[in-house]
């Protein structure tokens, strides 16, 4: 299982490099140069890829070839031109042309988004039942320190190595990973004998069909409906904190770094829960504390940030919300379709994903109209709201492991 673990860990710190450049630096670099807040929003559209990947996932289930690896003959190139798209974004520093560095680290999110489908992929592929905790563990813990380190720790040292050398570096782990990838043998196996779709019509037929599964509609309103709240209050949260007195520097570290370690020791905590329990179980577990953490921000609108406060609350949100996203990822894996592995994770990722963005769009209205009480009030009643989707879902995996012979 360490090789698993150590091969999906490495695959996914790489997509989550360029991820973090973009999400975190690349607004402050365009702000530099004097792009207006309206454009540093609106280039945050080639974030897109990562939305709409699950147009081409189909593409990556149906298409591979077997000898070399089903997944890893889509991997391979994909790491390749991701590297040489950080190559490529390496001689277009912003002062030397926005829009071509825009549109290079597009390149970079559309290799990076499509590697994932097929990393996804892989994971359902090589991951039992057993192993899918630890398994979405590695997925991400190593992606979130790869938005740290492509959003955080290179783009601090650019100021000694230089925006080539940010770039270069980059390029050259995502490089130094393709000898893991290829070092890797991914088992071969029989399309046709697994009941594996032959042509593409028959993966989106297959992908269909899920949806169509009895109980599927509150597992897709669940996945929609788990981070609503956290997601519009973490929105508002470093606002709020600037707002009530807290400095950049304050936030910087107590939400920014500290909560960035939580957040990654709540990864862990997820994991080892959804491997000790049953995922469903382990879900539920984690999203009551962090519909009580979210309530501490709540608390907090009302009684006043000081420090020992902002670092408790930080504390528990992020620690409890890491928690609930790798059990939560573990489960949705635990209901993909293993014939359409690819696709079918995607389809739910996607729908997380875009519901998270709508719920952070509509916070700084929320806030800006009601204010930040009444914007965290409404975050914690639909962190507990999403509690209720718990019973629904227990009886229908009820019913499933009856009709499939697994009710212990």
């Amino acid at each position: 299982m360490r090789r698993k673990l150590g091969l999906l860990s490495v695959l996914y710190f790489i997509q989550g490099m360029p991820y973090g450049f973009q999400l975190i630096a690349l607004p402050v670099y365009l702000r530099a140069e004097g792009v207006s807040l309206t454009g540093i929003g609106l280039a945050s559209a080639i974030s897109l890829p990562w939305t709409l990947k699950i147009i081409w996932g189909p593409l990556v289930d149906r298409y591979g070839h077997e000898q070399f690896g089903r997944r890893r003959s889509w991997i391979v190139p994909l790491q390749a031109a991701l590297a040489g798209s950080c190559l490529l974004v390496a001689f277009v520093p912003p002062e030397r042309g926005l829009l071509l560095l825009i549109l290079g680290v597009l390149l970079m999110n559309l290799f990076a988004a499509t590697m994932d489908v097929a990393v996804d992929g892989l994971a359902v592929d090589l991951l039992r039942e057993n192993e899918l905790g630890y398994g979405n563990i590695a997925q991400v813990v190593g992606y979130k320190l790869g938005i740290l380190t492509g959003g955080g720790v290179l783009v601090w040292a650019s100021s000694q190595i230089g925006w080539r050398g940010l770039f270069f570096i980059m390029a050259g782990v995502i490089a130094a990973a393709l000898i893991v990838t290829l070092s890797f043998r991914e088992r071969l196996r029989t399309a046709t004998a697994e009941g594996t779709p032959t042509s593409l019509a028959g993966v989106v037929r297959a992908l269909v069909q899920t949806v169509r599964v009895p109980g599927t509609v509150w597992l897709l309103l669940f996945i929609a409906t788990y981070k609503l709240g956290e997601s519009m209050a973490d929105a508002m949260f470093k606002p709020f904190l600037f707002d009530g007195g807290i400095t950049r520097e304050q936030i910087g570290l107590w939400v920014g770094t500290w909560g960035t370690v939580f957040s990654l020791a709540g990864s862990f905590l997820g994991g080892i829960l959804a491997s000790r329990m049953r995922l469903l179980t382990a879900v539920g577990i984690a999203a009551v504390l962090r519909a009580l953490a979210v309530g501490g921000e709540w608390w907090l609108s009302i009684v006043g940030p000081t420090a020992e406060r902002v670092i408790a609350v930080t504390a528990a949100e992020q620690l409890f919300g890491g928690a609930l996203t790798t059990a939560m990822f573990a489960y949705m894996m635990s209901r993909v379709d293993r014939r359409i592995g690819a696709s079918h994770f995607t389809m739910l990722a996607t729908i997380e994903v875009t519901a998270k963005i709508v719920a952070r769009w509509g916070s700084g209205l929320l806030a800006d109209q009601a204010g930040y009480t009444t914007l965290f009030a409404l975050a914690t009643v639909l962190s507990v709201a999403f509690l209720t989707l718990l019973i629904p879902l227990h009886r229908a995996e009820h019913a499933r492991s009856k009709t499939s012979g697994d009710e212990p």
